[in-house]
């Protein structure tokens, strides 16, 4: 078959597909017609499955993604609102891990769901680097201090504006405010020239939190990290990236040594109606 496919039996003929497809490749027909891509659709496609999702009747079929792809979205299972709002609010950042930890297929399912975040033209650039060795996180951690003790020799005003002579303190003491003893790190990153790709790595790294919070690991940004790992060329031959790859975002994760008991306040957000 071509890219896309109709199924004449099923087809009601209702345009919704063309009306739902991003890239407009899809005509819908005219009174006797079925849906059709426009000549030179293919090259245009971004792959999105928009089509083969939203058909009612299941009439159509895309070339590149087996209907198999595509399970049935199961109506009973979208939360209350109430319970979506108690899920997000609970969420936290986690500071203390216990030293248990998790399984490689939880880790793997976090960012299995973290891959169907939404990103620009449907690139989905994303690439994931799991440290998943607490030795390892612990040694890299040891690096981003030392990358935080050569800025304040130099009087980096970086290192002034984040106080990083007491993190660098509480190091020299045991204990460590750079990855907070995590027993695993979680890189997200993308191909240097792809613009899609920052704001594609902090969407998928939100959905990552969102997804661990979901299957109970515990979850915190790790920004002195991810900011040594873009200039410190000592950590960035450890972490070992591709050549064309950068670090956009890094996320600590664990199991919560600590249960929150409450929901934290926020404030109000600052909201302009035009």
């Amino acid at each position: 078959m071509g890219l896309i496919a109709i199924d004449k039996d099923r087809c009601r003929q209702d345009g919704i597909c063309a009306d739902v497809c991003p890239a407009q490749i899809i005509v819908a027909g005219e009174e006797d017609d079925y849906p059709a891509l426009v000549p030179g659709g293919e090259d245009f496609c971004i792959r999105c499955g928009h089509c083969v999702a939203v058909c009612p009747h299941g009439a159509i079929r895309h070339g590149d993604m087996p209907i198999g792809d595509f399970p049935e979205v199961e109506s009973g299972a979208k939360p209350t609102a109430d319970q979506v709002i108690q899920f997000m609010r609970s969420r936290r950042s986690i500071r203390n891990y216990k030293s248990a930890p998790v399984p490689r297929e939880t880790l793997t399912a976090m960012i299995d769901l973290a891959r169907h975040a939404p990103s620009g033209h449907n690139r989905q650039p994303v690439r994931w680097t799991v440290i998943q060795d607490a030795g390892d996180v612990q040694r890299m951690a040891g690096l981003v201090a030392d990358w935080m003790q050569h800025l304040i020799a130099e009087k980096n005003p970086t290192a002034a504006a984040l106080h990083m002579d007491r993190v660098v303190k509480a190091w020299g003491q045991g204990k460590d405010r750079i990855c907070r003893q995590a027993p695993h790190l979680i890189v997200a990153s993308a191909d240097k020239a792809d613009r899609t790709g920052p704001a594609a790595a902090t969407i998928a790294l939100t959905y990552l939190e969102l997804a661990a919070h979901a299957l109970g690991v515990g979850t915190c940004w790790a920004g002195y990290f991810n900011m040594a790992a873009t200039m410190w060329p000592p950590l960035k031959a450890a972490l070992d990236l591709p050549p064309e790859q950068t670090p956009l975002g890094t996320i600590m994760a664990g199991y919560a040594r600590y249960r929150y008991q409450r929901l934290a306040p926020r404030r109000l957000p600052v909201i302009r109606w035009q």
